[in-house]
């Protein structure tokens, strides 16, 4: 399910550090593009068995104090139309502004679920001031601190009212692979795209209405038969300006959680930037199958050690992920497209392998024997078991005495063995450790 809460607000209202607690990590993701200047901050959260996506929008200032207003209604508006809910954020602190009442009338216009948190509430000694925005004619108010998680379950309570654990697609969509395109902008997408698709015959109807967002194309030729997702140039907006780039990630979130497969296009020509293993991660915790392709190949100056030299560095920055084919394109010259999809294609059959629990214990318990876990704390770790859960992607539960105690370092070594044993290329790994005496 493609959930996705988008947090507006203007800066210093706290929406960073809510935004770390929905996701529990310590710093959030930024993707800094050049001539913007502000984060780009997005990641998983899970609240009652829900998994969605948070988006925080940034509000920022330029020049002065004067002029941000226009800049966080785009942000406001982009919000607005991409996510399915929206959690305007509001300093308790400093009151009722009148950008506030501005946000809420573009809120209550539209048709989206929309939430007041009034943040900064972080003792009963203020408690009351929240109350004070109940004059903006909300009833949906929430006074949180961001920085206890005061409040914030109530709030997500309601929140995920507006979920579905699970989608109720069309049958034939579930059962073929479904491959997306993902990527920053211009760096070849539609291109490709139009490579895959540059011929009549390869186009079989599109699903019409499986996400207001995606466009689901069949992609039946060659031997080939997926889903093509396809985000790029979806439709043309206005005068997005440097709202493009939120207004692409938006996107960009959302085929990610459709796919099974991500082909991620970087333009090399212009490096592997922050952005592009921003993306990479993402992918990565939503535990999709990779494929990197760098295009623009042919705008590169090279010699025979650049090839190698480049791979080396992007697998240095895509670590400890790093068994993900790495494929140099060039769209425009149709280099290397036909290879593009059967790495994708081969990718997705590795997501879907299944080890036999018979082979699987046959092959690891000798190597753990071989290579116990380190003892910690004087506690000697057993491993006993090891099968393969029922997960969509491959997943392995370690059955020991003492999970507890097993080392991340171990954890790799495991996962390591499994890919040098069995085809896992393009897919991350979950490993657990579960209790069994």
């Amino acid at each position: 399910m493609s959930n996705i809460v988008a947090l507006v607000g203007r800066p210093n209202v706290g929406k960073s550090t809510f935004f770390n607690r929905l996701t529990q990590t310590r710093e959030a993701i930024v993707d800094s593009i050049s001539g913007v200047t502000r984060d780009r901050n997005y990641g998983k959260a899970h609240w009652l068995n829900y998994e969605f996506s948070v988006i925080d929008t940034g509000g920022y200032i330029l020049n002065s104090n004067d002029v941000f207003e226009a800049e966080i209604q785009k942000q406001v508006v982009l919000a607005i139309e991409e996510a399915d809910v929206i959690i305007f954020m509001v300093d308790g602190r400093e009151g009722v502004s009148s950008l506030d009442s501005e946000v809420i009338q573009l809120l209550r216009r539209s048709e989206k679920p929309f939430y007041l948190a009034v943040n900064k509430i972080d003792s009963p000694s203020n408690y009351l001031e929240h109350t004070e925005f109940y004059s903006l004619g909300v009833d949906n108010i929430f006074p949180i601190s961001a920085i206890s998680g005061s409040g914030t379950g109530e709030l997500l309570d309601e929140v995920v009212k507006h979920f579905s654990l699970i989608e109720d697609e069309d049958e034939e969509l579930e059962k073929l692979p479904k491959i997306s395109v993902v990527g920053r902008p211009n760096v070849g997408k539609s291109s490709l795209i139009n490579a895959f698709l540059g011929h009549e015959r390869h186009i079989v109807t599109p699903i019409a209405g499986t996400t207001r967002d995606a466009i689901f194309t069949r992609y039946n030729s060659f031997g080939f038969d997926f889903y093509l997702i396809d985000t790029a140039g979806l439709r043309k907006k206005g005068k997005i300006d440097e709202n493009l780039e939120f207004y692409s990630v938006m996107r960009t979130v959302r085929a990610i959680e459709k796919s099974d497969v991500c082909i991620l296009m970087a333009d090399i020509s212009q490096g592997f930037d922050a952005q592009d293993l921003n993306i990479f991660s993402l992918a990565a915790r939503n535990r999709k199958g990779i494929v990197l392709v760098l295009n623009k190949w042919d705008l590169v100056d090279k010699d025979h050690k650049t090839h190698k030299t480049i791979e080396e560095n992007i697998r240095q920055k895509i670590a400890p992920f790093t068994d993900v084919p790495i494929i140099f394109t060039s769209v425009i010259n149709k280099q290397r497209i036909f290879k593009v999809l059967e790495t994708a294609t081969q990718v997705y059959k590795n997501r879907e392998f299944r080890v036999p629990t018979s082979q699987l214990n046959d092959i690891m318990l000798p190597i753990i024997k071989e290579n116990p876990p380190p003892i910690n704390k004087d506690k000697v770790i057993r491993i006993k078991y090891v099968t393969q859960l029922p997960t969509p992607f491959p997943a392995f539960a370690f059955f020991c005495n003492l999970p507890q105690y097993v080392k991340e370092n171990y954890k790799r070594f495991l996962e390591n063995q499994l890919r040098k044993h069995w085809n896992f290329e393009g897919v991350p790994i979950e490993i657990y450790f579960r209790k069994k005496s």
